[in-house]
């Protein structure tokens, strides 16, 4: 595998790691065009975004794709008749020094199939992120994946380097991964979330002690789920998000709609990636982090999946009109959010506004508050903002005609009058 030439692999290798949704971005190829100025690949670099919202760029590689697994899913399976290709640990440092240095990255993504052991390709990938910090002293941000099985002391050297840590998930229930990736025990993938959950928790506690305490992966642990592989529910998948969310802290989940590339017979025929339901899962996976829903509120034994023609919060307010019209200067902040159209931002801004002055329809379009689906749910100092009855049929038409696009774009002015929150609460 080594015998290939440098570029050669890394070619095969970027390649490789698109299949990992742990970063979001990349799988777009545009060749650059003469008089234009850059180009995409679907393979390489791509982003990701802190915690402030930054977009940085990522050189997103796997060590190896060779893998003495053989999960069904994979494309890098044991099994799959595909070009191999490996790096040693110190030229992937040296090519995410070169890339750095030429400000192509800001960080390094570094996954990889698994060779001889669990324990062996996990030192080989620590040995990476040890060198980059130690020996070249390298700043920059790094996600590493954990290999399913490995000694618990590499996962706690791996997690002393890296700011992220993932370990996949891959599939819902213990009953698929037996059945997908038999060599690959739901345990040897829970145990290191545990143990990377409690020692991320006990590295936050120490820190509030001392700040020269050691971090342990700064930016938390994620995982990946496939959507689409195997027979379970969006209820199934929903309900095990919110488990990783409130039990292990987890950062992230990302979903990843099941590509078919294999004529293995455990595996559903899908004519494409269900991509519109990984879609909605991402939708839903939203309004439990940050909107307060639980998952038992957006599905039920009687409603096991996502509906595909509503988002998940148009569809819970569709089926609780009893609660709605909500007024706008009265309700709390966690009613706002379940407003359909009214994100996060936008009710902030609301709780804000109202303490100053009672907001009309004038005053929420004035915040900047989008009402093409939130005014079938509010009133307005009284008055009811939809304009139809709040009674099923003529709402959800409503809510499902396609969006006008404006005939043209105006620029934006540079100094508007009355564009935020500042115009009605006084703040600059």
């Amino acid at each position: 595998m080594n015998s290939l030439p440098f570029e050669r692999r890394l070619e095969i290798l970027a390649d490789s790691a698109k299949y990992d949704v742990s970063c979001s971005s990349s799988g777009s190829n545009r060749r650059g065009a003469p008089g234009g100025v850059g180009s995409t690949t679907s393979a390489g670099v791509c982003h990701t975004w802190t915690a402030d919202g930054r977009c940085i760029s990522l050189l997103k590689i796997l060590l190896t794709n060779a893998c003495i697994f053989d999960c069904a899913y994979c494309v890098n399976r044991r099994s799959n008749d595909i070009p191999r290709a490996a790096f040693t640990p110190d030229e992937v440092v040296r090519l995410t020094m070169d890339f750095y240095r030429r400000n192509y990255i800001e960080g390094l993504f570094l996954s990889t199939g698994v060779t001889r052991s669990a324990d062996h390709t996990m030192e080989q990938l620590i040995a990476v992120v040890r060198k980059l910090r130690e020996e070249e002293r390298f700043n920059g941000y790094v996600h590493l994946k954990v290999v399913p099985g490995a000694d618990p002391l590499l996962v706690a050297e791996a997690g002393r380097y890296a700011d992220r840590v993932s370990i996949n998930i891959e599939l819902p229930t213990r009953r698929s991964l037996a059945l997908l990736a038999p060599d690959k025990p739901r345990e040897a993938v829970i145990a290191p979330m545990r143990q990377v959950s409690d020692l991320i928790a006990s590295a936050r506690a120490e820190r509030k002690k001392s700040r020269k305490a050691p971090p342990f992966a700064p930016a938390g642990q994620s995982t990946q789920l496939i959507v689409g592989a195997t027979p379970e529910s969006d209820r199934e998948i929903i309900t095990l998000s919110e488990g990783l969310y409130r039990r292990l802290d987890m950062k992230r989940v990302y979903y990843s709609a099941f590509v078919p590339g294999s004529d293995d017979r455990r595996l559903p025929a899908l004519p494409t990636p269900p991509l519109l339901r990984e879609h909605r899962l991402y939708q839903a996976d939203w309004l439990l982090r940050f909107y307060g829903f639980a998952a038992h509120e957006l599905l039920d034994e009687d409603r096991p999946n996502l509906d595909m023609g509503f988002d998940p919060k148009s569809d819970w307010a569709v089926r609780h009109l009893d609660l709605f019209p909500v007024e706008v200067n009265l309700v709390d902040y966690e009613v706002l959010l379940r407003v359909p159209g009214i994100g996060v931002r936008s009710a902030q801004r609301i709780v804000a506004a109202r303490r100053h002055a009672r907001l009309g329809e004038a005053e929420l379009k004035r915040l900047g508050v989008v009402l093409k689906r939130a005014r079938y749910f509010l009133t307005a100092g009284g008055r009811y903002l939809g304009g139809i009855r709040l009674d099923g049929a003529g709402l959800v038409a409503r809510l499902l005609a396609p969006e006008k696009r404006p005939a043209r774009l105006d620029q934006l002015e540079l100094f508007p009058a009355h564009a935020d929150a500042s115009a009605l609460t006084g703040e600059l």
